[in-house]
């Protein structure tokens, strides 16, 4: 009965690999990587290349200029001839011997009509570019909202494809430098016109009179060619890409290429770039099938499914494993509108294109947003994109991960709580601090440093948020006034025959409580240290409101003794030189450091 069971047992997992065709289908590959060990010496390296050469009759040569570092070699090589090379001495000098293998543009891609530029209307609403209203899929993510906050600026968006054009609709859009690993040269231009097409989904100029627009058009490109004029490239190639844009600044790497075969060198490039902040989008893949391809399925890869324009799963776009979130990639019924070439010509031309690689440009245009808005690691983005997603409660096939992507969610999640200088300025004015009498009048005594005090807890605060997420509150936001310059025009107002200490005590902070009655302008040692604002997270660490008042109030006295020791160090029994400026300095630390423990305690 045993045996009758592991037989079915057998059976049942044969009949389900090669049901399973993302687990079923083997890569195809014409070339072989060596990745030599780094404590291998270069002259042994060298001897066991000439070794391979002479037995073998292949050259094994580096892969590009960028692969002398990490002695990646390829030669050129079959299934037989990479077995052979596994269970040769080779082995045990090497990571790593696989095939180097061919990922392509998603097949099914399509390119619908082109759309002349007579054509094109203005929109009555949005961006001016002509051809907006025709961009369904821009209206489904609600940029128009997420543009409120941000546009991407400050961010770098690496495009791993068939390299980028400047066409007339990419003329107003940032660049840095990239390479083209196909031709090993600097410039990565077009000669397909899939990697212009998706880079014009991440950052078309936009708002420009002209053609469409992108997501993230104030980010910059860079264009990074792996795949040929045919659409195909190797796993080694694009492996490269990935590190030379985590080496060079790239918050987000957009990949709309796939394949099958599970590759080595590009899973350890992948792990490299995610380590070093990146943000790394792939297409889950055109087949259709239950789960999606590589480099989709790789950890630390966002893999993108794709809508039609109806929000279903569009018809050709993988589902399953390795399936985060879905966007817009279009179908039959309307593609994705952008700016590209035409290859025979390299003229540009506004086409219509869908596949999962149309989808996923989406994605990494909103994760740049989102970087943009100050959430920057990219296991925090992929949270924010999941967290702001549109939930679609009916998925046991896994079609939409995470549901529909959604920029205008993502941006107002990812700004949450985050201190802006818009907000500083918006609090500067309804408290009146804008009113050019502040200028003229008595109210404006210590103006400045009292601003600077008040910029200082906010830009305390804004960095404690970076490293401990907390969400913004009217308590913190008290706390930070209270601490670092009070209701401070007040100490300046005058009231016929009344008595002004009510007033100099309103109008002083934390610090300056010691001396408010008596009217002076040194610092009681005690009230100017960090013995109140202790005092006051011990009293409050337990309330649910409280307690963010007394961490703002916290940072506020840092940030008010910080600037006192700069510009009025005069403490009681300290005097005004280095002896005072050193206390209030020093106090300034130890109340910094008190609320990063009580934010950390909260973050925990």
């Amino acid at each position: 009965m045993k045996k009758l069971l592991l037989c079915l047992l057998v059976i049942g997992l044969g009949i389900a690999l090669f049901s399973f065709s993302g687990l079923a289908k083997q890569g195809e590959f014409q070339s072989i990587v060596l990745d030599f060990r780094e404590e291998v010496p270069a002259a042994q390296i060298q001897a066991e290349v000439s070794k391979i050469a002479q037995q073998y009759n292949v050259q094994p040569q580096y892969n590009s200029e960028f692969s002398a570092s990490d002695h990646v070699y390829v030669l050129k090589g079959d299934r037989q001839l990479l077995n052979q090379l596994k269970h040769s001495q080779l082995a045990k000098d090497t990571e790593f011997i696989e095939p180097n293998y061919l990922y392509r543009v998603p097949s099914g891609d399509t390119i619908p009509t082109a759309f002349p530029p007579a054509e094109a209307s203005p929109t009555l609403k949005g961006p001016n570019d002509p051809y907006y209203g025709r961009q369904w899929n821009l209206h489904k993510l609600g940029v128009e909202t997420a543009w409120d906050e941000t546009k991407g600026s400050g961010v770098t968006v690496a495009v791993i494809d068939t390299g980028i054009s400047h066409i007339p609709d990419l003329k107003d859009t940032k660049f840095v430098q990239g390479y083209d690993f196909v031709n090993n040269r600097v410039e990565a231009d077009d000669d397909n016109g899939h990697g212009t097409h998706v880079a014009g989904t991440i950052a078309q100029s936009t708002n420009n009179g002209y053609g469409v627009a992108g997501i993230a058009y104030e980010a910059s490109l860079m264009p990074l060619k792996v795949l040929s004029a045919a659409g195909g490239g190797t796993v080694a190639d694009i492996a490269e890409a990935v590190r030379f844009a985590a080496d060079r600044g790239a918050s987000v790497i957009n990949m709309s290429l796939g394949g099958f075969g599970e590759s080595q060198i590009l899973k350890e490039a992948i792990d490299y770039a995610h380590a070093k902040g990146v943000v790394i989008v792939a297409a889950a893949g055109n087949a259709n099938q239950n789960s999606a391809s590589y480099p989709a399925r790789y950890p630390h890869v966002i893999g993108v499914s794709a809508l039609d324009a109806a929000g279903e799963k569009a018809p050709y776009s993988n589902f399953g494993a390795g399936v985060d979130i879905s966007a817009p990639g279009g179908s039959a019924a309307g593609g994705i509108l952008q700016e590209t070439i035409k290859p025979e010509t390299g003229e540009g031309v506004f086409a219509a294109f869908s596949g999962t690689s149309i989808a996923a440009p989406h994605v990494a245009g909103v994760a740049a947003l989102v970087q943009a808005a100050g959430v920057k690691e990219p296991d925090e983005v992929l949270n924010v994109l999941k967290q702001s997603a549109r939930v679609i409660q009916d998925d046991a096939l896994n079609h939409f991960g995470a549901g529909h992507l959604d920029a205008a969610g993502a941006v107002k999640l990812a700004v949450q709580g985050q201190i802006t200088f818009r907000d500083f300025f918006r609090w500067l004015r309804d408290n009146g601090y804008l009113n050019p009498r502040f200028w003229i009048d008595g109210g404006a005594v210590m103006l400045l440093p009292k601003i600077a005090m008040v910029l200082g807890s906010y830009l305390l605060a804004w960095f404690l948020r970076v490293y401990f997420p907390f969400r913004w509150s009217w308590s913190l936001s008290s706390g930070l006034i209270a601490g670092s310059s009070g209701l401070f025009f007040l100490r300046g107002f005058y009231l016929f025959d009344s008595p002004q200490w009510p007033f100099r005590v309103l109008g002083s902070s934390i610090p300056e409580l010691g001396n408010a009655i008596g009217g002076s302008s040194v610092l009681n040692p005690l009230f100017a240290s960090v013995l109140i604002p202790l005092g006051l997270i011990a009293l409050l660490l337990g309330h649910t409101s409280w307690k963010w008042f007394a961490i703002g109030s916290t940072l506020g006295v840092a940030s008010c003794l910080l600037v006192s020791s700069v510009v009025a160090p005069d403490v009681w029994l300290l005097g005004q030189g280095a002896i005072a400026r050193l206390f209030l300095i020093t106090n300034a630390l130890l109340c910094y450091g008190l609320a990063r423990l009580a934010v950390q305690g909260e973050a925990a």
